[in-house]
């Protein structure tokens, strides 16, 4: 679900520039911090937080001031006390910035890049808890019908694709500054290839050579290769009994094949394999075949769940899990990840999933 790409990428933004002045103040207010303690202006660096400074909670209140030097970044309010943690991304650019740090949800304004940002934060916890509540309601309700649930799960659709376009038309607005960059590239994969492209092309020469915007335009040559209309990639891996083989020699066999990125350890796939082995039963007389790939990095794993969820079909591995170089070559971050191929190696469709698949190769096989 594209939920969990949106999910993964809304807590740690690493947002840089939007203006070019000095000095600012934070205004903090907090919940649950008791007087004398401390919170940290922190900055984010490979992967840690790093502090920077430090202010005394007094009266529920605390503060911080600076001069720029430099463009605007982002930094980290944070108060972290044994199972007591709060986090709070702030833009630190010219002017007087507000922020509520709590355990729940924080809340920063003040500024052109925070208001824009806490905008976009703003509506996506609403949808979040939306989706959350229904997710929720599916797991212990036992009283659901099929109906209700298959009506649920529309739902979720709906409110899925309604984050994706909250997240776009933030990314457009702000398109011009940091925010819409950072967006951008965190959120890229959210979106069709045509719409990252067309935004890329957005994007101020002065964030060009921003590390997120350099990684995710490799990411969107690769995508660009492999997208619907082009010609498949060919790649060599061992099949389950530890033969080399080309990928291209199973898809000159049938009409359509579908490319199958899976592992034995992926739940998502698993839950989705009862789908591919019934359109395989449905559409293998008519020409349709499959090649997984495995992402699993463990043979005896790799081999008993081929056998156990019924994948009768062509299996391929290096066995490298995420490091799988068929799955780099088609710019596959998660999986199940699938690539429909015709006879003559065009990529008809990516990532069909449920009865999309079903649906897709009756379209193509009338």
């Amino acid at each position: 679900m594209k939920r969990m790409i949106l999910m993964a990428a809304a807590g740690m933004l690493a947002l840089a520039s939007c203006q070019e002045h000095k000095g600012y103040t934070i205004a903090g207010t907090s919940e649950g911090i008791a007087d004398g303690e401390m919170v940290y202006l922190q900055n984010m660096q490979d992967g840690k937080l790093v502090k920077l400074d430090s202010a005394v909670v007094t009266k529920g209140a605390f503060s911080f001031k600076g001069d720029l030097d430099s463009l605007t970044v982002s930094r980290y309010v944070t108060y972290m006390k044994e199972r007591q943690r709060m986090i709070a991304m702030v833009f630190i650019e010219n002017g007087n910035i507000q922020l509520h740090l709590a355990q729940g949800e924080n809340k920063v304004s003040g500024t052109t890049c925070n208001d824009a940002y806490q905008k976009f934060m703003d509506q996506y916890i609403a949808l979040n808890k939306e989706m959350n509540e229904l997710y929720r309601q599916m797991r212990t309700d036992s009283t659901l019908t099929a109906e209700q649930v298959k009506e649920m799960e529309k739902q979720l659709e709906a409110k899925d694709a309604q984050s994706v376009q909250v997240s776009l038309d933030a990314v457009e607005a702000n398109i011009n500054n940091l925010v819409g960059v950072q967006l951008l590239a965190a959120y890229a994969d959210a979106f069709d290839l045509s719409k990252v492209t067309e935004l890329l092309g957005k994007v101020p020469a002065e964030y060009a050579n921003d590390a997120d915007i350099v990684r995710l335009k490799e990411r969107v040559a690769i995508l660009s290769k492999t997208a619907v209309g082009q010609k498949f990639v060919d790649f060599s891996m061992n099949t389950i009994d530890g033969k080399e083989a080309k990928l291209s020699e199973f898809i000159g066999k049938n009409k359509f094949t579908l490319i199958d990125f899976w592992a034995s350890w992926c739940g998502p796939c698993r839950q989705e394999m009862p789908n591919v082995v019934e359109a395989y039963k449905q559409f293998k007389s008519k020409g349709f075949g499959i090649v997984g790939v495995s992402l699993d990095n463990d043979a005896e794993a790799w081999k008993k769940a081929v056998k156990s969820l019924n994948m009768t079909w062509p299996q391929m591995s290096d066995l490298k899990g995420w490091a799988c170089e068929g799955a780099k070559l088609y710019g596959v971050r998660s999986i199940p990840s699938t690539v429909l191929v015709d006879q003559d190696g065009v990529i008809v469709a990516r990532n069909l999933r449920g009865e999309a698949l079903a649906e897709k190769l009756a379209e193509l096989m009338k």
